[in-house]
């Protein structure tokens, strides 16, 4: 009989990776590290969002909002308008949906409006004065980051109130005013001075007469562009900003049963929307490219369509006359461009409403020597924000950039942190660059399904004022919402490494304080790192 074959369990060592040890040298050998999670890297404002999150599953909501408003001091606001491409960027997506990363953004905004939370005053003040033209998202985000700074800032804004265009673009069913006002009113308790009712005709006299020390920039795009259209009644044609301003400020133009709105971006769907709401049986989007092409939100767009507006794309309107408009039929050539068709046909419409983007009303500062343009917007050195002119800087809808109300908040802030270094004669510090914690790098062991909590929504039925559409999270379901953030690329201590390393190299050093390691007893087999659930090790060469 044959006798069973023998295994040796134990290896000799490799003597060619050996040197004076009874075992194999280490070649590699675990690292704890902290990777730029994907939804921080996407924030306009430059939040940091996993941090707050953090502190949101932690029941620490008021440090939560005050580690949100180091960076942007309107969560509230952007908890309702902001597009949110951190959701777009978040790795949770690719297993059961985005973190709702707005929605619990705007239950700490609504909690610090709710329980009186204020900013800490600084101590100190430096003696500097700062002059912002505009009291839009841009502005009021330079005002507040600079207050907080220690210098002495001052807004000369042409409107009645403060917000720009958050205040006479955005329709409340998005953005109620007392929710705008309530954070607004934060920045004037830092002492930033409103002057409002006072449009800026010569800036350098402006910041002359005041002693300004640096002057930023922020002027919105209130403007509309316009287009000719053949008509006999041009009183039934207005533009979407001019519209949406009169119904901010209380009026309630009168429109008709049938209304058009010619363009496809945001301000065309808000303005579709409100035209609903004024009572406008017919609202109706007229485009000339297809849907795919259309510049709006593809959420905008989504809500319009629910609240039956209808959608004629590939349609250019050519005359306007006694309620109503002829369009031509468009096509798309081999490049994707939209071309006429030569066939036309008739639209009824009480009113056209021109929505076809909008300018920068920068004429006043074209005057000011060594001051360069791109059309409507005023060229800037793209890591100061400094224009040709040595201490005005300009953001927001002033600079060539995507106009939204988040990246106006994120130029604010960076203005009023190069304003600062300006002010003390410093060079601005590039920013250390992270590794970015991407998908790819997650071990999911850790994390069960948890599907997205939604927010609840005003019924169709009930959307004929203006009250707001969508509502808050609970503050339970905000909880829940934060616990399914993945803490892409920084550690959680979930005590991974510390189970699975076979020599006890891993040393725990108390809640809060994550973990070292013991590398006299690490063999750099890689057994932590292979676990860790959020990439928060890494391997490296033996030093």
């Amino acid at each position: 009989m044959d006798q069973p074959t023998t295994r040796n369990l134990t290896h000799l060592p490799d003597l060619g990776t050996s040197a004076g040890r009874v075992g194999p040298v280490r070649l590699r050998m675990p690292i704890y590290v902290d990777l730029l999670p994907p939804c921080n890297n996407a924030c306009p404002a430059g939040e940091n969002i996993q941090e707050w999150l953090r502190l949101v599953k932690a029941k620490n909501d008021l440090g939560a909002w005050r580690e949100l408003t180091r960076n942007n001091p309107f969560p509230a606001i952007h908890g309702r308008v902001c597009y949110h491409p951190c959701e777009t960027a978040c790795n949770r997506i690719e297993l059961d949906g985005a973190v709702s990363i707005h929605s619990v953004e705007r239950f700490l905004g609504d909690a610090a409006i709710e329980h009186g939370w204020q900013f800490t005053k600084p101590t100190h003040s430096s003696g500097r004065r700062v002059l912002i033209i505009g009291s839009g998202p841009s502005g009021l985000a330079a005002a507040y980051h600079l207050a907080m700074l220690g210098h002495e800032v001052e807004i000369h804004d042409g409107s009645e109130l403060p917000g720009g265009m958050m205040r006479y673009g955005i329709p409340e069913y998005r953005l109620p005013r007392d929710v705008l006002d309530a954070e607004i009113a934060r920045i004037r308790e830092l002492g930033v001075t409103f002057v409002q009712n006072h449009k800026v005709t010569d800036l350098l006299a402006e910041q002359r007469a005041g002693h300004f020390d640096a002057v930023f920039v922020a002027i919105g795009a209130h403007l509309s562009k316009r287009v000719d259209i053949p008509t006999m009644d041009a009183g039934r044609i207005v533009d979407a900003v001019s519209f949406l301003r009169d119904v901010a400020s209380g009026d309630r133009p009168l429109i008709g049963r049938r209304v058009a709105v010619y363009g496809a971006g945001n301000t065309a769907m808000d303005a579709a929307r409100t035209a609903r709401r004024l009572g406008a049986e017919e609202s109706i989007v007229v485009y000339r490219r297809t849907q795919e092409q259309m510049p709006a939100h593809a959420e905008e767009h989504a809500e319009a369509v629910r609240e039956g507006v209808k959608m004629n794309w590939l349609r250019t309107i050519n005359q306007f006359d006694e309620g109503q408009m002829q369009v031509e039929i468009m096509e798309l050539d081999e490049s994707g461009k939209a071309r006429g068709t030569g066939r036309f046909e008739t639209l009824e419409a009480d009113t056209v409403i021109l929505a076809l983007g909008q300018e920068a009303d920068s004429g006043f500062l074209q005057s000011i020597p060594g001051m360069s343009f791109d059309g409507d917007t005023v060229n800037v050195d793209p890591t100061t924000l400094m224009t040709d002119v040595p201490g005005i800087f300009a953001g927001g809808d002033a600079v060539p950039s995507e106009r939204t109300v988040t990246v106006g908040v994120g130029h604010g802030k960076k203005a009023a942190k190069m304003i600062d270094l300006w002010l003390s004669n410093m060079p601005a510090i590039p920013k250390e660059e992270r590794d970015l914690a991407s998908f790819d790098k997650l071990n999911l062991w850790y994390w069960g399904d948890n599907r997205r909590t939604s927010q609840p929504e005003l019924a169709i039925a009930a959307r004929k004022a203006f009250d707001e559409v969508v509502g808050g999270l609970t503050e339970d379901e905000a909880r829940t919402e934060a616990w399914r953030c993945l803490s892409c690329g920084n550690c959680i201590e979930c005590d991974g490494c510390l189970g699975s390393c076979p020599e006890d190299a891993v040393i725990k050093l108390g809640k809060g304080n994550r973990y070292r390691y013991d590398y006299a007893k690490c063999t750099g087999c890689g057994t932590c790192y292979e676990q860790c659930p959020v990439h928060a090790i890494d391997m490296i060469a033996e030093r």
